[in-house]
């Protein structure tokens, strides 16, 4: 095999992933006539064709579909192999790219990122804030960050967070003229705060339950935001009640500026967990992140990571629904 035949097979991959010359082109910092030109270079050497082109979008071929089964696992090999050479350097170097909704991202990954970094210069770190399920292996993702309950199968699991809660709240201006809700059923008669849910479109139903007893309740309200902060923004004018994060609300029923209601409706949860492909040869920056990241009950994030304990059997992880 030719080094041409890498280059062009790499950038065969590449288009494969962005359904898109332009933004494979902008991937491969190359122009788009260029790449095009890789392609049917790439299809007349091989004697099939790879990529249906449409005036829209790229999608490949049955060919092509086989062709990425083979080439895929090969390239994150060679990425893996590459990776692990970093560990022969005097610190841990390379790029890291995770993916993650903004409220792990905001209270758990940058609190990390934050004290990590300074020490570790050839550490690279990509963070994608998105509150879709990502398949970071599709995606090339080195990990990902979610929900305990909605994590992915096959994947290695360690836990970064305290177990969570959700908590009912309205302003006392809201409660001024309203009675206090003591039953899910009761919501009926309140203005809630609908949320919007990024990676499916629909509305989030609030999921309550105690004794045992589940219960989704679908609420009505003036106001819809795809935005927790928004919505608990909206809660503390007074305007609805609003189902947001337990500590991002903690700060104000502290102060007295938000009231909660229905505490015994809302259990705790599994909290945020890293997840990363159980085949996956973690580099020396990998570990290092992840170590950073474990979370130890009532002791320090930087203390030392127990390797030789066994990740989470995660294969039987239910279906997300938390916001």
């Amino acid at each position: 095999m030719q080094r041409d035949d890498l280059v062009d097979l790499n950038a065969f991959l590449v288009v494969a992933e962005e359904r898109s010359f332009t933004r494979a082109a902008a991937r491969l910092g190359t122009s788009q006539s260029a790449l095009s030109h890789t392609m049917r270079r790439l299809e007349a050497r091989l004697g099939v064709r790879l990529l249906t082109r449409t005036t829209r979008s790229v999608a490949p071929t049955e060919a092509g579909e086989r062709l990425i089964g083979t080439l895929r696992p090969a390239f994150d090999d060679i990425g893996a192999q590459l990776e692990s050479l970093s560990e022969l350097r005097e610190k841990p170097a390379g790029t890291i790219r995770i993916t993650a909704a903004e409220h792990a991202a905001s209270t758990i990954l940058w609190p990390a990122l934050r004290r990590l970094l300074p020490d570790y210069p050839d550490i690279h770190v990509e963070l994608s804030v998105d509150s879709r399920l990502t398949d970071i292996v599709a995606e090339r993702f080195d990990a990902g960050v979610r929900l305990g309950e909605a994590l992915a199968k096959d994947m290695i699991a360690v836990p970064i967070g305290p177990e969570m809660r959700l908590a009912i709240v309205g302003s006392p201006a809201y409660f001024a003229t309203r009675p206090v809700p003591c039953a899910p059923q009761d919501l009926a008669e309140h203005r809630c705060i609908n949320l919007r849910m990024r990676s499916s479109g629909g509305l989030y139903a609030w999921e309550l339950s105690k004794d045992g007893r589940e219960v989704r309740v679908r609420v009505e309200g003036q106001l819809t935001f795809n935005s927790m902060p928004m919505m608990i923004d909206a809660a503390l004018a007074g305007l609805g009640l609003g189902f947001a994060m337990e500590d991002a609300v903690a700060d104000y029923l502290a102060e007295g500026r938000l009231v909660r209601v229905l505490e015994d409706w809302c259990p705790p949860f599994p909290g945020y967990h890293l997840y990363y492909p159980s085949r996956r040869q973690p580099s020396a920056a990998f570990s290092l992140l992840v170590d950073a990241l474990r979370y130890r009950e009532g002791a320090s994030r930087t203390g030392t990571v127990d390797a030789g304990a066994p990740p989470p059997d995660i294969s039987a992880a239910p279906t997300p629904r938390r916001p």
